[in-house]
Formats: C-alpha cells, structure tokens, sequence
C-alpha cells in the first residue's frame, strides 16, 4: 500500500509551469511525493499522451490525470478536491 500521494506536473518549462509547480509545491500535503516531469523528453511526452493531457501545464496525481488539467490548465481548488492537499489513508 502506498504511503506517499504521487503529484506529477507536466511541464514545459516555462513561466505559466513554473508557477504552477510553486502552487503545487505549496499547496501539497507533507506526505505528497512531488515529480517535474519535463515534456522534452520523450518518455513523459508518451506519458502525458497516455494521460490524455491535452494541454501543458497539467497534473496527475496518483496516476489520474486531474480532471481540471485535460485541456484547460491547472485549477488549484480541482486539485485540492483530487487529493493535492491530503495525506493518503
């Protein structure tokens, strides 16, 4: 069983991903395991694809793409209510 929330960001690398990697990083809970995953490369390219993201910056947590980020971006409140912000049971 896992302990740890997996947060992945999907990432570009430019100013909009990086400020959603700070409110994510924020906003995680302390037990959350956050991972940049950079689009460049083109294992998480596949990744995110396989995801169905639609649009980059996008977040997956625990293996779920989050319903906010199929093509519309990162919404914070969405996130939290995905499980961002709580420890695993």
């Amino acid at each position: 069983m896992a302990t740890k929330r997996r947060i992945e960001v999907f990432s570009a690398g430019c100013p909009l991903c990086e400020e959603v990697v700070s409110r994510v990083r924020e906003a995680a809970c302390p037990s959350c395991e956050i991972v940049i995953l950079s689009m460049d490369e083109p294992r998480v390219a596949e990744r995110a694809a396989a995801l169905g993201v639609g649009a980059i910056p996008a977040v997956a947590i625990d293996g779920e793409l989050a319903a906010c980020c199929d093509a519309r971006g990162p919404d914070m409140a969405a996130l939290r209510k995905a499980g961002l912000s709580r420890a695993m049971a």
